[in-house]
């Protein structure tokens, strides 16, 4: 299944949502640090929203393995986030699980506390490490999810 890995990320690479969903089960389960947890058609929506709102990121990944149930690798983003365009270079370990040929469990682990410094600045250093803030940060994203149409 590494094979099925390195297309997801080519296609994330290539800013095409489309053909990353179609590698994801319908029943896919994704979960990061920003997103917490998201099924189904919601894991899917963020896909969309991340690239339709991310135009400059651009992504590099490594460490692809993988056998027929689970696969890893480890990848790098690097965007601008926000009004005032702060530059993030978040690296990333994904964990996926496979189901008929598809990814079906899908998890991003990275430093939430990182990922605010560089994002948030003073702020996200402050407090891009507690609970509150990735609880907040969480529902924030979670209805920024279920405002978001995907375009046709």
């Amino acid at each position: 299944m590494t094979e099925l890995v390195n297309t997801f990320y080519t296609a994330l690479s290539d800013h095409d949502a489309e053909k990353m969903v179609s590698l994801y089960h319908d029943e896919i389960v994704f979960k990061d640090p920003i997103f917490g947890e998201l099924k189904g058609q919601t894991a899917k929506k963020m896909w969309y929203w991340l690239l339709e709102n991310g135009p400059d990121m651009r992504i590099k990944y490594s460490n692809v393995k993988g056998n027929d149930s689970t696969g890893s690798a480890y990848w790098e983003a690097r965007y601008t986030f926000g009004l005032e365009k702060k530059p993030v270079i978040n690296k990333v370990k994904a964990n996926f699980e496979f189901e008929n040929g598809k990814i079906i469990k899908h998890t991003d682990d990275f430093s939430l506390h990182r990922w605010a410094a560089q994002s948030m600045g003073w702020k996200g250093k402050i407090m891009g490490g507690t609970i509150y803030f990735k609880k907040k940060l969480q529902f924030k994203s979670r209805t920024m999810l279920k405002n978001y149409h995907i375009p046709s």
